[in-house]
């Protein structure tokens, strides 16, 4: 309950997203062609703004608890909501027994994680 009113206070405040530290991956998400192609699908026939021809990014804020374990994920607007909303469940599922261990790291931590899709247009 509190990782939901946590969500919801980042959702109407401002982030300092660069003031947040990177998610710290044992290994790197891959992104499948599958992956790639359903982002694809959703922002051409959504009509989603993209900063260029093929390709859309998807930042994420992650909020790790003690036991780094992955309390929420809140992806950043970017005026596509399916796929907002898609990148954030792809990085808590990355996230997912695929983090480094955090030194002195006694509570919940905000990081921040993102995703870039691309495909021919």
């Amino acid at each position: 309950m509190i990782a939901l009113a946590l969500a919801a206070a980042l959702q109407t405040t401002a982030i300092d997203w660069k003031g947040l530290a990177p998610l710290p991956w044992r290994t790197p998400p891959v992104l499948t062609a599958e992956m790639q192609a359903f982002v694809r699908r959703e922002a051409v026939s959504r009509n989603c703004p993209l900063p260029g021809p093929g390709t859309i990014t998807v930042e994420v804020a992650v909020l790790v608890d003690d036991s780094s374990g992955i309390r929420t994920a809140v992806p950043r607007a970017i005026r596509c909501p399916t796929v907002e909303q898609y990148a954030a469940a792809l990085v808590a599922g990355f996230a997912r027994g695929n983090l480094l261990p955090r030194t002195g790291a006694a509570a919940e931590q905000w990081y921040r994680a993102s995703l870039t899709f691309t495909w021919k247009p």
